[in-house]
């Protein structure tokens, strides 16, 4: 049986990696791309020697490189089965204090370029394929980040959009993860942490792992009656006061 194909952006580390780690533990052939060009160790030690993971360094903010992206794409594999947009990044401030070249950068990373890459991947994307679009529970609204909030709220509403259009050939789903134990969660003052894990239903804060299995599922057939869905992964923190 020939091996699944994914692409994962923001694959140097991070989530980006643990989604990439699940999904080679089920077998996928997979292609990271990141602007960093840890990206490559990271493929290297990711792979070992069966050579079943590449690595590619692109700036998907940038024509040029998204072009180049697909033509390696193209050039390398026979088709491309999962699609992960997990690439993004922060820059908060509120509203009055944000430059707009601030509020733009947030949207052109979080947004645009997911949907710059998706479209410019069209013809590649085979028969019962999926994409998984990483939005945020931030997107139903976070002081202090109106445009990291815009561009998860529009990732959203894109996932729904295109799983209209694209179907039935690809399935188009999105995973909006709560608080997750990351680089940024360790950084904040230890009560402020406290404070938000204290409003989780769940009792804990989330394992980048709990994420990663959200994305497998719904880039697997287990998920194949499922499209234009959101599936938020933040123990319960959505539905909390």
């Amino acid at each position: 049986m020939t091996a699944r194909v994914a692409l994962i952006t923001g694959g140097a580390r991070g989530l980006g990696l643990s989604i990439a780690q699940v999904l080679a533990e089920r077998g996928y052939k997979l292609l990271l791309v990141d602007r960093d060009e840890a990206v490559y160790a990271t493929a290297t030690g990711l792979g070992g020697d069966s050579g079943g993971v590449t690595g590619c360094v692109a700036d998907l903010t940038v024509s040029d490189d998204v072009e180049r992206l697909v033509e390696f794409v193209r050039g390398s594999f026979d088709g491309l089965d999962v699609l992960v947009n997990n690439a993004g990044i922060t820059r908060d401030a509120r509203l009055g204090k944000m430059e707009p070249e601030v509020f733009s950068s947030v949207i052109d990373v979080n947004l645009l370029a997911p949907l710059r890459l998706t479209f410019a991947l069209d013809s590649s994307f085979r028969d019962g394929s999926s994409i998984v679009n990483m939005t945020s529970r931030a997107a139903l609204g976070n002081f202090g980040q109106t445009n990291y909030v815009a561009s998860k709220s529009g990732l959203i509403g894109f996932t729904r959009g295109l799983a209209l259009q694209w179907s039935p050939r690809t399935r188009v789903n999105a995973v909006a993860p709560g608080l997750v134990d990351s680089a940024m969660s360790r950084a904040m003052p230890e009560d402020v942490l406290g404070g938000l894990v204290a409003k989780i239903p769940a009792g804990r804060i989330g394992e980048p792992e709990d994420v990663a299995r959200a994305v497998a599922f719904l880039a697997g057939d287990e998920s194949s009656y499922i499209t234009g869905q959101v599936l938020t992964v933040c123990g319960g923190r959505s539905i909390s006061a």
